[in-house]
């Protein structure tokens, strides 16, 4: 079972209306600017939960699909290239004087689901401002991202496959996010700046897409009965991924004010998580080998990785006590078989074998949808 971590797609945003700020010189940059707005808003309303449509009205307008997770993907999908080619559109200009006061006319405001200062407050939630179309596009391809992320979670239950494929494409918007769209905004942002519009939070992110598209395909492969030595290297490759968004994380703390406690321990949980269940499939392989010795020591191990670990979060602190439990009665019936039969000696720590990973997940690309439309503004 996966730990989950939803709050990422709990962002919020403010009203954007392009054709009141963006002056078009043609009936056909105006229809343009109307339909970004159009579609924009229903972004607004799925995101800020202020939508009045019925849920059979949307479900019509969905093609059918029940999913609000689908349904929102959908919307995104709409307005993600409309907003790709007017940025594309305006930065071709440059940074002319009119261009750059529309663009603070329309006020992009949208709030952090990764801050660590609360998301609401006495005076609503907080939100954070930046005048530029790449904060726009960025927190839009962050939602979208988010929310492939939490398609993926959905689709867990009923098809590992299609679960695996979400989270990979997760991965991709981020690390598309990360190396493309970010980067060119960074020396604009102000010093308060939500961590979602920073390209190294877009990294973490895609490190962390990856580690859960492995850890469905780790299910995936103990229900056909793979081998247990590749299966505990693949719960540490798990724990390998989430590891290094871990240090990530912990080596750009300049590129924010502050970060989520709840993320960090998310984080930390998966790791120590998959690395016990590496240990455990270990602990078995080394059984099988006659090693009950050295088995018993990794055990011990594992369990002892879990001390004063446990999350106050209900629903991660039953998947701890499930790995937990799992430890304990593997332990319990090892020690049992050693002291009746085997009579090994426990190693010291130092000779504990170590853990090896192994990788076998990469994001799948991300391509901006392409239109080729023109924008004409009266400059």
């Amino acid at each position: 079972m996966l730990l989950h971590f939803q709050d990422v797609a709990k962002l919020k945003t403010k009203k954007v209306v392009y054709e009141e700020t963006f002056y078009a010189r043609d009936s056909g940059t105006l229809e343009q600017l109307k339909e970004l707005s159009s579609r924009r808003r229903a972004v607004e309303e799925s995101v800020n939960g202020s939508s009045f449509i019925t849920a059979a009205i949307a479900r019509e307008m969905a093609g059918g699909t029940t999913s609000r997770i689908q349904q929102d993907l959908q919307k995104l999908e709409l307005y993600l290239p409309l907003l790709e080619n007017l940025v594309m559109s305006v930065e071709s200009v440059g940074d002319k004087y009119q261009i750059l006061q529309w663009t603070a006319n329309l006020k992009i405001q949208w709030t952090s689901a990764l801050n660590s200062s609360p998301a609401f407050s006495l005076g609503g939630p907080k939100f954070f401002r930046i005048d530029n179309l790449r904060f726009e596009l960025g927190m839009a391809l962050f939602l979208y991202g988010a929310l492939l992320r939490e398609r993926g979670l959905e689709m867990l239950n009923s098809d590992f496959v299609e679960s695996a494929t979400l989270f990979r494409k997760a991965a991709g918007v981020y690390q598309y996010l990360s190396q493309d769209v970010l980067p060119p905004l960074e020396p604009k942002l102000p010093p308060e700046r939500p961590p979602e519009a920073t390209p190294s939070m877009a990294s973490i992110m895609s490190l962390v897409c990856l580690a859960e598209a492995q850890a469905v395909t780790v299910r995936k492969a103990e229900e056909k009965a793979t081998s247990i030595g590749l299966l505990a290297k693949l719960h540490y490759g798990v724990a390998q991924f989430v590891e290094e968004a871990s240090n990530l994380l912990r080596f750009s703390v300049a590129d924010w004010n502050d970060i989520s406690d709840r993320f960090r321990r998310f984080l930390s949980g998966c790791i120590v998580l998959h690395e016990a269940r590496s240990q455990r499939y270990i602990a078995s392989e080394l059984k099988a080998a006659e090693q009950l010795g050295l088995a018993l020591g990794v055990l011990r191990y594992a369990k002892s990785n879990f001390q004063g670990r446990l999350p106050g979060e209900d629903s991660w602190r039953q998947i701890f006590r499930q790995e937990i439990d799992a430890l304990d009665k593997m332990l319990r019936k090892f020690e049992h078989e050693n002291e009746f039969i085997w009579h090994d000696k426990l190693p010291p720590l130092d000779e504990l074998p170590l853990l090896e990973g192994k990788k076998i997940v990469a994001p799948i690309a991300y391509r901006p949808f392409g239109l080729d439309r023109e924008f004409l503004f009266i400059l």
